[in-house]
């Protein structure tokens, strides 16, 4: 297991991540409910994601090198796509409420953050961006650890202090990084796939 591979991993989901729906769902989630339930459904949720995610790209490892290659440059590609043609500067506003009227317990409320968050998050970015990643570098468990430690980074972010980060750091800034990140891996995908 490579700790530079889990750095790397790590920053490229938290860049992808940050300008997501999923961010923005938990951002509301937890200026509405104790953070604390928000983020243990939030982080369940992710998990989950990251696991579908892995068993994905090891799939993809299964078909011969050259066209690995030229699949996880492809992917890239989209999502570099993705990130750079996105909506930029756009609000958005989420509303989520908790049905029923009852008083918001630990259960109701991170049932409700794991269910949003599962349901956003199904062919997200960086759940296809796990699985490239997976694909690519053969190291699960690295890969995995990254990807978690990075969404579960944003979702903290966004529950505790969303708001205060944009004010430091615009959204297009943010966005545009993680495609330009996207776009050289797709370029180096790329590469390998020509060299074989």
């Amino acid at each position: 297991m490579s700790l530079a591979l889990i750095a790397t991993v790590f920053g490229l989901v938290f860049l992808a991540e940050l300008p997501d729906k999923t961010a923005l769902a938990s951002l509301v989630l937890g200026t509405r409910y104790r953070p604390s339930y928000v983020f243990t459904g939030a982080a369940a949720a992710f998990a989950v994601h990251v696991v579908l995610a892995i068993a994905a790209g090891s799939l993809l490892t299964l078909l011969p090198h050259r066209v690995l290659e030229g699949v996880v440059a492809a992917l890239f590609l989209l999502g570099a796509v993705l990130m750079l043609r996105g909506r930029h500067g756009e609000e958005e506003e989420e509303h989520i409420d908790i049905k029923g009227g009852k008083a918001p317990t630990f259960a109701r409320v991170a049932t409700t953050a794991f269910g949003v968050i599962l349901v956003a998050e199904f062919g997200d970015l960086t759940q296809i961006l796990t699985a490239n990643l997976a694909a690519r570098y053969h190291d699960p468990i690295a890969v995995g650890i990254g990807a978690v430690a990075g969404l579960w980074a944003v979702a903290a972010l966004a529950i505790v202090g969303g708001r205060g980060l944009l004010k430091l750091v615009p959204m297009t800034v943010i966005t545009r990084v993680a495609g330009l990140l996207m776009l050289l891996l797709a370029g180096f995908s790329l590469a390998q796939a020509i060299r074989g």
